[in-house]
This record gives structure tokens, C-alpha cells and sequence, in this order.
């Protein structure tokens, strides 16, 4: 006999009011938990279910729902139901608020040993895959596994489907005016940059590499005999004038710079394609976590820029937007590389799954990677404002400390002082439960910048100050010697 799973009754009373429906709802479910109506590991209503409950739009539900999820208060168990996380009736008895203005209280970070593993991780590109909502995701890979099984070689063409449904996504999310024709599925950045390396012949020539820079790229290109020569990036990501006749290529990610975050401005984004263009470089555009922006305007693709076709190369992926499990990603070469892809990827062997590639081309068709992306840019807002003004207040007294390229992606740094040793910090941070990522480790040709890289995609608005503080502590534990 199949399960089925019972209703959920919640007698729930929304207030009246001015704030957000959101607002109301979470709040109210927080003042159950209080009263302990409910306890840790109940099960809220369905969010349709709720909403009939209460008379309401099901939307107003379901950003509540996000709401305390982003908060801490709940979390998402795949296959099962909303529950109420551990902590959480501690917060609500301390009247914290599901509110980034009044972040509630979350577990503390923890001492360890080396035998034991950080409590907390901000390794960058991490995304939440608990924000992925459940019912459209099991629908696209259902569809997927309705498909019949394919066989033959790999082959630019694969993948029909995706690369149809992804042509319409970068028109409407990044401008790109793209034919599914000529995009390209390949499992991973990583893979791209390869064919890519092996289709523009780098092997033996100098590749241009923003210095820090994204490491795994870099490795990529490596391996295929590129000679890397590191360009210091400055505010603004990567200078154009520093570029050298010798170069074949240049790899940057224009969007948020990996490790830094600047964004690239209009007049260097058309700079750096028009230099390109006439001296036939090629542009290895890393559009990285580019879909996450922060009140701040969208900034063209290199790729939409005038020139783009001719010169940039586009790498977009579903690591940042959903999960790097998936491993899917997407390549737009220049026009004069097109006829060498084929045999780039014939010679490279990358051929991405055709089941996540299905899936995929499924949830973005009915909408709902439009909806996860509102929704997860949503909560990634709060928790990028929840973790930046904690690690402002916990580092005011701190000299030479501030955080920068806050303004898109999912990631922060921790700029510190150029002569602190910031893997030290790191290190320091990771023996009290918090794992976080040296600027210094991603240079290429020496030293520079100091600090920490920081992803906050993970962390509940809850937690940052109890994070923060850490982060702090193990500053001046450095400091200090």
C-alpha cells in the first residue's frame, strides 16, 4: 500500500497590519514555536495547504516560508516536509525575529580539534540546495526519466533540448542574443576552459589571467599547456592595458570578480572587447555567479558587448544557480571558433550528462528557474546584509579591516592589512569551527591582497553574528602573534 503523508492542521492567527504578509505569517509561526505549540522536528502545512487555512495568496506562504527558512527557524527536508530546526524554539523564547533587522539566535560555532570538522563552511560558490523547491524539481526529473536512452559519440549538437531552453534563459537574464545552435553543453567550467584551450591551439602561448584569479580555471588551462601570465586586477577587475601583444587569450570573470568582487565597468568592458577584437585575442568570459546582484543595476555580458561575437567566449554553469552536482555548463564560443569546437570537444571527451541535461531543460521551461532564482536572490540579499553588517560591527576597532565586493555574487572578502599573514587567519578561524578561504591562495604571480573569502550562501541570517564574532577573534588572535 503507498504512503501517504497526513495533513498538517496549523491554528495559526495572522495579525493585521502594515508589514508584509510575509512578515505577519513567519512571525506568527514563530510565536507557536514559542509557546511550544511547536516543537523542533514538527512539520509546518504544505504551503497550499496553509494558505486555504488562512484566506491567502499561496505566494504570501511561501515567502514566509522562506523567510524562516533564510532565519533559521525551518529547514527544508527533501522528501519529507518544512520542519522546525534545532535552536529554534531557544530564538523564538528570545523574541528574535525572522527578519534580517533582527536576526534571530542560531547555534555557536564551536572549538575544535583536528579530528573533528568546521561547524560552519563559507568555502565560496557553495549554493543553498535546501532553497530548491521540492515539487517542480521532482516534476522536471520525471520528465527527464521519461525520455528514452541516448548512445553515440559526443558531439557539440548534443543535448538539443537544454541548449534550446538556455538560449531563451541568457536573453531574458543576461542579454545575450544567443541560437541554441551555437551553444555548447559540457559538464563543468572546467571542462569548457579545456576544449576551449585545445580549440583556440593555447597550448605553448600566453594566456592573460587575473591575478588573484579563480584557481580551478586556471588549473584548467594549465593542463592544457597554456603558459598562465598573471595581471594584477585593481577596483575594477581586470585592466585592459596591461594586456600584452604576446597574448593568446584572457580569462576574467567581469560580472564579480573571483576572489575580489569588483564589477567590471561599461567603458572596460567595451575597452577590453575591442582590443581583443583587433588583435584577434580571445576573451574567456567566466560569468561565474553573475545571476546574483544586489541593488545595483545589470551590467552587459562581454559577450552582448559590440565586437562580443567575434571575440568572447561565454562560460556560464548551474553550479552557483543550483547545484554543482548537476555538473552542467554551458559554452558560447566566438564565430571564428565555431568550425574547431567540434573537434576540441571530440578530442577532449566532454560529454555532460544527458538525464541532468533533461531535467534541467524541464525546470527552466515551466518556469521554475526564473522563480528559484527571485526566490533564492531573495534570501541571499538578506543573508549577504545580515553577514556584512556583522563582520562591520564585530571588526570596527580593527585597523585596515573592511569588506568589499558585496554588491553581486555569492561571496564576500574580508579585506585585512597587507602584511597579516591571511592564511594564518584562515586557519586560526577553522580551529574555531568556521572554514573560510585565503585571498593569498588564489594569486598566481606573488603577493598582494590580503584577506578572507567568505560565502554566505550557506548561512542563515541567524548565525552571522555568532560567525562574525569568530571571524574577528581569530583576526586579532593573528594580530596579536
Amino acid at each position: 500500500m503507498p504512503r501517504v503523508s497526513p495533513s498538517v492542521h496549523l491554528p495559526l492567527t495572522v495579525l493585521d497590519g502594515k508589514t508584509p504578509l510575509r512578515h505577519r505569517i513567519a512571525e506568527a509561526i514563530v510565536e507557536q514555536i514559542r509557546l511550544g505549540h511547536l516543537r523542533i522536528g514538527d512539520a509546518l502545512p504544505s504551503s497550499r495547504v496553509l494558505a486555504a487555512e488562512l484566506g491567502v495568496a499561496r505566494g504570501g506562504v511561501v515567502e514566509a516560508y522562506d523567510e524562516l527558512s533564510a532565519s533559521g527557524f525551518v529547514v527544508a527536508v527533501p522528501g519529507s516536509a518544512t520542519r522546525i530546526s534545532p535552536g529554534a524554539d531557544i530564538a523564538a523564547r528570545a523574541h528574535a525575529r525572522p527578519h534580517p533587522v533582527a536576526p534571530a539566535a542560531a547555534p555557536t560555532p564551536r572549538p575544535r580539534t583536528s579530528h573533528t570538522q568546521a561547524v560552519v563552511d563559507l568555502r565560496p560558490g557553495l549554493p543553498d540546495t535546501a532553497l530548491i523547491a521540492e515539487a517542480p524539481w521532482r516534476r522536471a526529473w520525471r520528465r527527464a526519466a521519461s525520455a528514452p536512452p541516448t548512445a553515440g559519440s559526443v558531439h557539440p549538437l548534443d543535448h538539443p533540448e537544454l541548449r534550446r531552453s538556455l538560449a531563451a534563459h541568457l536573453r531574458r537574464t543576461r542579454g545575450i542574443a544567443v541560437m541554441p545552435d551555437d551553444l555548447v553543453i559540457l559538464p563543468g567550467v572546467a571542462a569548457a576552459t579545456r576544449v576551449l584551450a585545445v580549440a583556440a591551439g593555447l597550448d605553448g602561448r600566453d594566456v592573460a589571467f587575473e591575478d588573484p584569479g579563480y584557481h580551478r580555471a586556471r588549473r584548467a588551462l594549465v593542463t592544457e599547456g597554456a603558459r598562465i601570465r598573471p595581471v594584477p586586477v585593481d577596483c575594477d577587475g581586470l585592466p585592459p592595458h596591461l594586456l600584452a601583444e604576446t597574448d593568446a587569450a584572457v580569462y576574467c570573470t567581469p560580472a564579480h570578480q573571483y576572489p575580489l568582487g569588483s564589477r567590471m565597468p561599461v567603458a572596460r568592458r567595451a575597452e577590453l572587447v575591442e582590443r581583443a577584437r583587433s588583435t584577434g585575442m580571445l576573451v574567456i568570459e567566466d560569468d561565474y555567479d553573475g545571476e546574483f546582484r544586489y541593488d545595483v543595476s545589470a551590467l552587459p555580458a562581454l559577450r552582448s558587448v559590440d565586437g562580443g561575437r567575434d571575440c568572447v567566449a561565454y562560460l556560464g554553469t548551474a553550479s552557483k544557480i543550483l547545484s554543482p552536482t548537476l555538473r552542467l555548463a554551458w559554452l558560447i564560443p566566438p564565430d571564428p571558433l565555431r568550425a574547431s569546437i567540434s573537434e576540441a570537444v571530440a578530442v577532449c571527451g566532454e560529454g555532460a550528462n544527458a538525464m541532468s541535461a533533461l531535467a534541467l531543460s524541464a525546470f527552466i521551461d515551466d518556469g521554475s528557474l526564473t522563480r528559484h532564482l527571485a526566490r533564492t536572490a531573495r534570501t541571499y540579499r538578506a543573508r549577504r546584509a545580515a553577514f556584512v553588517d556583522a563582520l562591520r560591527r564585530k571588526t570596527d576597532d580593527l585597523d585596515e579591516v573592511r569588506v568589499v565586493g558585496i554588491d553581486a555574487g555569492l561571496h564576500v572578502v574580508l579585506r585585512l592589512p597587507d602584511g597579516l599573514d591571511d592564511a594564518a587567519v584562515a586557519e586560526a578561524t577553522e580551529q574555531l569551527g568556521v572554514r573560510t578561504t585565503p585571498v593569498s591562495a588564489q594569486f598566481t604571480g606573488g603577493h598582494g591582497t590580503r584577506g578572507l573569502v567568505c560565502g554566505y550562501a550557506c548561512l542563515p541570517e541567524s548565525a552571522a553574528g555568532e560567525v562574525a564574532a569568530v571571524i574577528a577573534t581569530a583576526v586579532r588572535q593573528v594580530v596579536a602573534g
